[in-house]
């Protein structure tokens, strides 16, 4: 009796089993990508976007964060974002990253591969960029500027930003105002201004004491002190050693 029944269950089991062996999700109606298709009226299987549509995440509706633009469509004056110390410091960060192998850790032009022969950028302290607007750095750094490619792959808009804030200091600490320093700073900058120009003096006291020494000589029809033997030699004006 039981073997009666597995007899006939065991066909029924393998003829459910077979029916479901088949291929049609490996055969499926699809469109490979930019394979040709009879679908479409063009032949394309590739469609054109409609219009106005945007990824997701990506719908960079904020002009002034994500293009550095105002209403009227000029670079912005001040930056769209609030500036702390945070993120100055990460504009630091990203700056010596990306910027410095150029523009130099201090915004002098003078970076690692300038070094290396390549042409020098602008330094950051000349008074047309001191003067630009802060929009024209983020837009620089998001499309390329003559032979300066484009960063928008390896920088967020914000790091962007953080950059330029960073570029805005190192500007600030080459042409900072007197009225803007502490007290302790301005009596630095005081000595040091008077120590710079108490050693030019002394220079050109030097100078023109030598200078008098041998007109005095000349006038004398004394020739001048003959030179110390460790002194360089000078040269005529025919390029001989005199």
């Amino acid at each position: 009796m039981r073997r009666d029944l597995l007899l006939t269950a065991a066909p029924a089991a393998l003829a459910l089993v077979l029916a479901g062996c088949r291929n049609d999700m490996h055969r499926q109606a699809k469109v490979v990508p930019l394979r040709e298709s009879s679908f479409f009226a063009d032949g394309s299987s590739a469609r054109p976007l409609p219009e106005g549509v945007v990824a997701r995440g990506f719908l960079r509706a904020d002009a002034a964060l994500y293009r550095g633009t105002g209403p009227d469509g000029k670079f912005l004056l001040d930056m769209p974002v609030p500036v702390t110390r945070a993120l100055l410091l990460r504009g630091q960060e990203r700056f010596d990253i990306y910027c410095s192998p150029c523009h130099g850790r201090t915004g002098n032009g003078q970076g690692m591969i300038v070094e290396r022969g390549f042409k020098n950028p602008s330094m950051f302290h000349v008074d047309r960029l001191r003067n630009e607007r802060a929009g024209y750095f983020f837009d620089v750094m998001t499309n390329g500027f003559g032979q300066m490619s484009s960063y928008a792959s390896q920088l967020t808009p914000e790091d962007r930003w953080a950059i330029v804030g960073w570029i805005r200091t190192l500007q600030a600490s080459q042409n900072m105002p007197r009225e803007f320093l502490a007290k302790e700073d301005e009596g630095k900058l005081d000595t040091n201004t008077a120590s710079g120009e108490a050693g030019a003096m002394a220079q050109k006291s030097f100078l023109e004491g030598k200078s008098g020494e041998a007109a005095a000589h000349q006038a004398a029809g004394e020739a001048p002190a003959a030179p110390s033997p460790h002194s360089p030699s000078k040269k005529s004006e025919s390029g001989e050693p005199r």
